[in-house]
């Protein structure tokens, strides 16, 4: 079980070696990071849906991606990196900044709440994922275009 969770680990941290060569472009890095995100929501959403068994170092690990890519994630949204590479951020994030990175915040306490008091089983992540899903869809709604 160690050795899943070593390379879970090492996998995610792989991903923010790809956002680190593409500094130079924001929309990249956000990309990337978004990814790290969706990764460990999906390792997450398969637990609370039984579709993987429990597993507490991967819950954890999922949770301290979530936690610290969201406390740089604000970062990454420089002016003038509304447009260039295609991209899913939507212009009213730079029309409100402060409330856009204030969603980002909620979801980096009520994370860091629930790596506090660890999920112990299926329906414990069930309800974390219940809370977090709730921070990622207020942002989305607003702060992300949808794709056809």
């Amino acid at each position: 079980m160690k050795i899943r969770a070593l390379l879970l680990a090492a996998s995610l941290a792989g991903l923010g070696v790809t956002a680190v060569t593409a500094a130079d472009e924001p929309q990249a890095v956000r990309q990337e990071l978004m990814k790290k995100v969706g990764k460990a929501a999906g390792a997450l959403g398969g637990i609370a849906k039984g579709e993987k068994p429990y597993d507490a170092e991967i819950v954890k690990a999922s949770l301290t991606t979530i936690s610290e890519t969201v406390k740089v994630f604000p970062d990454h949204f420089p002016a003038g990196s509304e447009t260039g590479m295609e991209t899913e951020a939507s212009p009213k994030i730079w029309e409100n900044m402060d409330d856009f990175k204030a969603k980002a915040a909620k979801l980096g306490s009520d994370t860091d709440a629930v790596l506090a008091q660890l999920p112990a089983d299926q329906a414990g992540v069930g309800a974390a994922m219940g809370i977090l899903g709730k921070d990622c869809g207020s942002c989305h709604e607003i702060y992300r275009v949808k794709k056809n």
